[in-house]
């Protein structure tokens, strides 16, 4: 529909993560500056964020430019026991059949990750939405993945992603040894009025169209209305290119970003 009226050969607002309409702001370049780091010294990592401010993509951008010396395991869903947690991450390592037990899973991983070692590979274990972790034991399972050692680095790098809620979580006493393993912490901030403006246009040119389509009022609106996060500038972007072309607009005004108010805000 839209897409043609605007000169556009891609949706420039889709809702799923694409790293090639990742807009590196600030905040999202040094965080995945900061992310490569961690893999690269095979450390466990911290990154925090409003839902919507781009953490699963920025870990997408992340897998592109680590290349294939590195085994990325996403988990996004990590509400499970300890020993389902470990199965998950079995799966991750392609280990074909995870044992039931923990003390066989554990030794199942042990060898798969000295194995990968040997073929000069890094398995990278991402979680997502950890602060939806309700068992302490997966906590401590994710520290203890960083006992597999071999000389002076780990055998695996971690990368711990989830809500603001999650570092009140790990403030908790008995978080303290996962804690202490820490070594990089980010938390992403949300855009700034430039800065959306800025992604705004990024986003219309990368999917072939031409910069200045939203006019500055309406890039005010729409950062008013967002607060300046990334997955609601999407739906407000997505929802004024509808009316816009309904309305035959030759560009996306304060007017438009109005009409679209009701149905952004619900």
């Amino acid at each position: 529909m839209y897409k043609q009226y605007f000169g556009l050969k891609e949706k420039p607002f889709g809702k799923t993560p694409d790293p090639r309409l990742l807009f590196l702001s600030k905040g999202h370049e040094e965080a995945l500056a900061r992310l490569e780091y961690a893999v690269e010294e095979r450390e466990i990592a911290l990154l925090t964020g409003d839902v919507g401010c781009g953490k699963t993509t920025l870990s997408r951008a992340l897998m592109d430019r680590c290349g294939s010396g590195y085994r990325f395991i996403m988990i996004f869903n990590p509400r499970m026991g300890a020993v389902e947690f470990l199965r998950t991450v079995a799966h991750g390592l392609e280990i074909e059949q995870p044992a039931r037990s923990k003390d066989d899973l554990l030794r199942q991983i042990t060898g798969r990750l000295y194995d990968l070692y040997r073929d000069n590979l890094c398995p990278v274990l991402v979680i997502d939405e950890a602060q939806t972790i309700t068992e302490l034991e997966v906590f401590d399972e994710i520290r203890l993945l960083t006992n597999y050692q071999m000389d002076d680095h780990n055998l695996i790098s971690v990368l711990i992603m989830g809500q603001p809620e999650l570092r009140s979580l790990l403030r908790y006493q008995p978080m303290e040894p996962l804690r202490q393993r820490i070594s990089l912490h980010f938390h992403l901030q949300p855009l700034s009025l430039e800065e959306t403006m800025e992604y705004l246009d990024f986003r219309i040119v990368t999917s072939g169209g031409v910069p200045g389509l939203f006019t500055p009022d309406a890039v005010q609106a729409i950062y008013e209305l967002s607060a300046g996060v990334p997955r609601r500038i999407n739906a407000i972007a997505t929802n004024a290119l509808l009316v816009g072309y309904g309305n035959d607009a030759a560009v996306i005004d304060a007017s438009i970003i109005q009409e679209v108010r009701d149905e952004v805000t619900l």
